[in-house]
């Protein structure tokens, strides 16, 4: 009966001691990501390169989306990106005011994407983006009318 008490604490002592070896012994690195698709991309790769892009453009978007329309021929439109057969992917409006630092950047970010294109031999839909036919101030946003409007 002695000898039977005296293996219950080292039963329970060995048990705690491999459950608490189990445990630590886990390849823990916080260096590796989560997911695949957290994994750190690829700078020469299509999708990195389509990221940049997007990151651009919304940038882009971003700046003019600030600015308030309260009078439309204080607004003009140009524009932006390119498809692989030709021609602009949009237009987009900005105020007449950026001009000088915004057209530069809208004309860089068509000059990646057309690089981009070419680098990657991308196809479109060839269909033709018309141009605007005016700028409408609606709710402090630019909005550009076209002819089907």
């Amino acid at each position: 009966m002695k000898k039977f008490f005296i293996n219950i604490p080292l039963l329970a002592l060995c048990t705690t001691l491999t459950l608490v070896s189990c445990n630590t012994s886990k390849n823990v690195n916080t260096n590796l990501p989560k997911d695949i698709s957290e994994r750190p991309a690829d700078e020469d790769s299509q999708k990195y390169e389509q990221a940049q892009l997007d990151k651009l453009k919304a940038s882009i978007e971003s700046e003019v989306s600030k600015e308030k329309c309260t009078t439309a021929s204080d607004w003009t439109f140009a524009p932006m990106g390119a498809k692989a057969c030709g021609g602009p992917q949009q237009y987009i409006a900005y105020p007449k005011k950026i001009e000088a630092t915004f057209l530069p950047r809208v004309e860089d970010y068509t000059q990646k994407v057309k690089t981009f294109n070419e680098k990657y031999n991308i196809t479109s839909d060839c269909m033709m983006v018309m141009p605007p036919t005016s700028i409408k101030c609606i709710a402090g946003k630019a909005l550009l009318i076209t002819a089907e409007q």
